[in-house]
């Protein structure tokens, strides 16, 4: 037999590949939780296997949800926090979540019902602050214990150990923890994969009559959400159910849940599909009466993806922008602490007459997509300052941030909406 022989360059290259492969992660980190009908409470684990764990682990609670917590070795509760300081080389920490939660309307944004589930892993999970050794690496996974007619989704690949059993992707963070909306149950589901994303619409069973004509819609809209953001994450997950369920939409990580009455596309030719779409593109939240920003985009795309793809004509988009301003006048300013309503509508009307200034500042070389793709590039809070730093950077002082805002202030046309292109 012929011996195979190696460069020393190839060998030492072969060697560093085999190392960095070996050597994937430091510890293993599992977050278990076992659902039933039989119960109103996932019962939860968080496990730590490894040499080297985290110092310390700090769970920020909610008192109502987040109950009976105990571990072996190293808990101490105070207030609404949980600190834990694992000990090696396997550790636990157990409690007990209540799933189903009824908003104010009395829908809810969480139910357990006697076949399904649907609830968000970022609230199973608390938020956690953790204190881990500079350079320790987790391997995150999340599993599902289910009735054995019951399945999951989840907007995570699945690991090959099973179904219900998914690798946690969190960039940036030093302890990964799942994120996004879930849905377990007796569920019906499509799949495809659209411009590189793996999509999937779910509901449960027998309230899935629209998950083709949802995929299909993500499947005409998504390519133009893309060109604006492409960050957007390589998994989506689209939840999708009826009554008790809360009848609105609502964005999470990788993923959003639609009440299944909400039209594709409404009747004044926006679409809040799209408007959620867009807060999973671009990650972003407002800080201090900033809200508006993230809403003010989330709305101008949730019309402009329409016009952009050829669903709507111009006529029609102008429409839209005209009924939008005119709502928008209903508000006395873009600078509230949560941005609903005529606000997002004065906010949506900023966006356009923002991106017209831009393009007639740069003779149609930049436009708001470029703010918008800048706005996105950390994932994580946005402020007005940052949205004029962009501004500059992109057209120097040919565009007035502020003289636009008083322009909506004013109840003014300056740069107003009678041009859509």
């Amino acid at each position: 037999m012929a011996t195979r022989l190696y460069s020393p360059l190839l060998l030492a290259l072969l060697l560093v590949v085999t190392a960095a492969s070996a050597r994937a992660a430091d510890y293993e980190l599992l977050y278990h939780a076992a659902v039933s009908p039989d119960s109103e409470v996932a019962r939860v684990e968080i496990r730590l296997r490894g040499e080297r764990l985290p110092r310390k682990l700090m769970l920020h609670l909610n008192p109502d949800r987040h109950l009976a917590l105990h571990s072996d070795a190293g808990l101490t509760l105070a207030g609404d926090t949980a600190t834990w300081e694992p000990q090696g080389p396997d550790a636990s920490l157990h409690y007990e979540f209540v799933i189903s939660e009824k908003k104010s309307s009395g829908r809810y944004d969480s139910l357990l019902t006697d076949d399904w589930a649907i609830l968000r892993s970022d609230k199973l999970i608390p938020p956690i602050t953790a204190t881990v050794a500079k350079g320790l690496t987790a391997s995150a996974e999340l599993q599902f214990e289910l009735p054995e007619n019951w399945s999951s989704a989840a907007p995570y690949a699945n690991t090959s150990k099973s179904s219900n059993h998914y690798q946690i992707v969190d960039p940036g963070r030093r302890l990964p923890r799942p994120k996004g909306w879930l849905i377990l149950g007796n569920i019906s589901s499509r799949q495809d994969s659209i411009d590189g994303v793996d999509v999937r619409v779910a509901a449960p069973a027998g309230q899935g009559e629209r998950l083709q004509d949802t995929l299909a819609f993500l499947a005409w809209t998504i390519p133009d959400v893309k060109a604006v953001f492409p960050g957007f994450p390589e998994h989506l997950l689209v939840v999708t159910a009826g009554k008790p369920m809360w009848r609105g939409g609502l964005s999470g990580t990788r993923s959003l849940f639609m009440h299944s009455d909400r039209p594709l596309i409404s009747g004044n030719r926006t679409s809040s599909m799209i408007h959620e779409l867009i807060h999973v593109a671009a990650g972003i939240n407002g800080g201090k009466d900033a809200d508006w920003i993230v809403e003010g985009l989330a709305e101008y795309y949730a019309a402009n993806i329409l016009w952009r793809s050829g669903a709507v004509s111009d006529l029609r988009y102008q429409q839209v922008l005209d009924w939008k301003e005119t709502w928008g006048r209903k508000a006395d300013t873009l600078f509230v602490k949560r941005s609903s309503g005529p606000v997002t509508a004065r906010a949506a009307v900023f966006m356009h007459r923002l991106h017209l200034a831009l393009q007639e500042a740069s003779d149609g070389a930049v436009g708001l997509d470029e703010v918008a793709r800048e706005l996105a590039r950390d994932r994580g809070r946005v402020s007005l300052f940052q949205l004029k730093q962009i501004v500059q950077k992109l057209a120097g002082d040919s565009v007035d941030v502020d003289a636009i805002i008083a322009g909506l202030e004013r109840g003014g046309s300056r740069g107003g909406s009678g041009h859509a292109f």
